[in-house]
C-alpha cells in the first residue's frame, strides 16, 4: 500500500468527505455515488497535476459539485430542495471552503460505520456498504475479493443503500440505549472483513491481502474513535496478533504451512508487541468480551518461542471462558483441541461431542479436520485419512483442500 499514496490518501479522505456531505444533505445514496465520483476524478487528475493545497477540500468540492448535478437530474428535485430549505438553511446548498476545519470528521466517520452496518441489511449487504462507503473500495475491487460478478456486488451495494433511504434514518448517532448493539453490529461486521481475507472461503489463495489490510485500517479508526472501548482495542488487537504470522503461513508455492511448522522469525514482531499491548490494557480496563478473549489467545500462540511451549493450559482456560459467553461451536471445536494439547487426544475427541451435535456446524469442513488431527495425534491412522478426506471434500478452499490431501496421503504412505 505505500507503493501507491494517492490511493491511500484517497482511502483516508473517501469516508471523511462522505460524511460530510451525507449530514448536510441527508441523502446517503446519492452523496455515495457523488463522493466515488469525485474519488475518480481525484485519481486522474493528482498524479499527473499533483496533489491540492487542501485535498479534503478539494474533493469536497468536487463531490459538491456533483452531488447537485445528481440533485437536478431527478424530477422531484424542486420539491426536495423546497422542502429541504424549509427545514434548514443554506449551508446544505453551500460547500464548505478548501481549508474549513475538519470538525465534524471524527462524528462523521463513527456514524458511517454505524449506518453501513444497520441492523435492517444482510451481514453481506453490510460487508460490501462499509468496504464501498468507508473504506473507499471501488466495486470492482469488492467483487473480486468475494469471487462475484461486479454487477452482482453493484446491485447488492445499490440495494443496501436503497433500504438505508428507505428507513429514513437521521445521519446521527444512534441514542445511547441502542449504541451498544449497535456497535456490536459494527465490530462483527469487521471481523467478518478480516476473516474473510485472512482465510479465503473460496478461490486459489489462502489470504486476501487487500480485505486483511482495510479490516485492521478499519479497525484502527473505530479504536481512534473509541479509544476507551475494550472490546474495540480487543478487536484491533486479535487482528494485528493474528496477521502477524502472515508471512509464515504459506511456502513457495502457496501451500498452507499450520501454525505448529510455522518459521515464527518470519513473524511480524512489532505487530505482535503493538496488539499485545493492546489487548493487555483492554483486559484491564474492562469489561472483557469475546474480541479480548480471541486476542488474548492469539497472544499466547504469538509470545510462545516454539511450538511445544505454547501455554495450552492457559489457552484451554480462556476457550471454556470464550465458550461460556458466546455458545459458539467453533470456539467449543477450538476448545477441544486445546483439551487434546493438555489432556490427551482422547480427551480431546470426547470434547467433540458438543460441537458436532450442532447443526450450526452441518457440513462444515471444521468438524472432521479436528478429528483428523485429534486421531492423527492418538495414532489412529485409518480414522484421520478418512476424516482429513472427509473435510477435504467440504472446503471451498484450495490451499486448504490441498493442505488436508497431503496429510491424508503422507499417513497412507506411514501405514
Amino acid at each position: 500500500m505505500a507503493d501507491h499514496p494517492v490511493e491511500d490518501l484517497l482511502r483516508e479522505l473517501a469516508p471523511r468527505v462522505l460524511g460530510v456531505l451525507a449530514r448536510r444533505f441527508g441523502d446517503f445514496a446519492t452523496a455515495e455515488d457523488a463522493v466515488q465520483e469525485a474519488l475518480l476524478a481525484a485519481t486522474r487528475q493528482w498524479p499527473v497535476e499533483g496533489l491540492p493545497e487542501h485535498p479534503r477540500g478539494w474533493l469536497t468540492r468536487v463531490a459538491y459539485r456533483r452531488m447537485v448535478e445528481l440533485v437536478r437530474a431527478e424530477a422531484a428535485r424542486r420539491d426536495r430542495e423546497e422542502r429541504a430549505a424549509r427545514r434548514t438553511g443554506d449551508d446544505r446548498r453551500t460547500a464548505p471552503a478548501a481549508d474549513e476545519p475538519p470538525a465534524a470528521d471524527r462524528d462523521d466517520a463513527l456514524v458511517l460505520l454505524f449506518l453501513c452496518c444497520h441492523p435492517t441489511l444482510t451481514t453481506p449487504s453490510a460487508i460490501a456498504l462499509t468496504l464501498r462507503a468507508v473504506g473507499g473500495l471501488r466495486t470492482a475491487e469488492i467483487a473480486r475479493a468475494f469471487l462475484v460478478p461486479e454487477a452482482t456486488m453493484a446491485q447488492r451495494i445499490s440495494r443496501a443503500k436503497q433500504r438505508i433511504k428507505d428507513s429514513g434514518l437521521p445521519f446521527r448517532l444512534p441514542e445511547p440505549p441502542d449504541r451498544q448493539a449497535r456497535l456490536a453490529a459494527v465490530l462483527h461486521v469487521l471481523y467478518l472483513i478480516f476473516t474473510e481475507g485472512h482465510t479465503a472461503s473460496l478461490g486459489d489463495d489462502l489470504r486476501r491481502v487487500d480485505l486483511c489490510e482495510e479490516a485492521i485500517r478499519l479497525a484502527r479508526e473505530m479504536h481512534r474513535l473509541l479509544p476507551d472501548d475494550s472490546e474495540v482495542a480487543g478487536l484491533l488487537a486479535l487482528m494485528l496478533l493474528t496477521d502477524a504470522r502472515a508471512a509464515a503461513r504459506t511456502g513457495p508455492s502457496g501451500e498452507l504451512i499450520p501454525l505448529a511448522e510455522q518459521d515464527r522469525s518470519r513473524w511480524d514482531a512489532a505487530a505482535i508487541a503493538e496488539g499485545t499491548t493492546l489487548v493487555t490494557d483492554a483486559m484491564r480496563r474492562g469489561p472483557v468480551g469475546p474480541y479480548q478473549l480471541q486476542a488474548a489467545v492469539a497472544a499466547l500462540h504469538d509470545e510462545a518461542p516454539d511450538a511445544a511451549a505454547t501455554d495450552w493450559p492457559q489457552i484451554l482456560a480462556l476457550y471454556g471462558v470464550l465458550e461460556r459467553l458466546t455458545g459458539s461451536p467453533v470456539v467449543a471445536l477450538n476448545r477441544a483441541v486445546a483439551t487434546a494439547m493438555v489432556h490427551g487426544p482422547a480427551a480431546g475427541l470426547d470434547a467433540l461431542a458438543g460441537p458436532a451435535a450442532d447443526s450450526r456446524l452441518a457440513g462444515s469442513h471444521r468438524l472432521d479436520a479436528a478429528r483428523a488431527h485429534l486421531h492423527e495425534m492418538a495414532g489412529d491412522r485409518d480414522a484421520a485419512v478418512t476424516h482429513y478426506r472427509a473435510a477435504a471434500a467440504r472446503t471451498t478452499s484450495r490451499p486448504e483442500q490441498e493442505y488436508l490431501l497431503t496429510r491424508a496421503a503422507r499417513l497412507r504412505r506411514l501405514r
